[in-house]
């Protein structure tokens, strides 16, 4: 996820728990206190799941790097095996 738009979407979360915020304080009645329910349950749900987002990519760059390490190692460590192979065929 790129860094602006993972600045837009929490920033889309952290708006719409401040709508719901200002509707608490100036609408009244069951009008204000549904769009504050609703308005802050659909912002601070979609900061979760962003949250949990972060993560898994997180864990997912993780693996991604360990996946590449192991490759090196696999790779550096074949190549010599195959190196000294090569050097014990040659005719003498």
């Amino acid at each position: 996820m790129a860094p602006r738009l993972r600045i837009v979407a929490f920033g889309s979360a952290a708006a719409l728990v401040m709508a719901g915020v200002a509707c608490a304080v100036l609408v009244g009645g069951v009008t204000g206190e549904v769009l504050t329910i609703a308005l802050m349950s659909i912002g601070l749900a979609g900061a979760l799941l962003l949250v949990f987002l972060e993560i898994g990519l997180g864990e997912e760059r993780d693996l991604e790097r360990e996946a590449r390490r192991k490759r090196r190692r696999r790779g550096g460590s074949f190549d010599a095996h195959r190196r000294l192979r090569l050097r014990h065929r040659r005719p003498q």
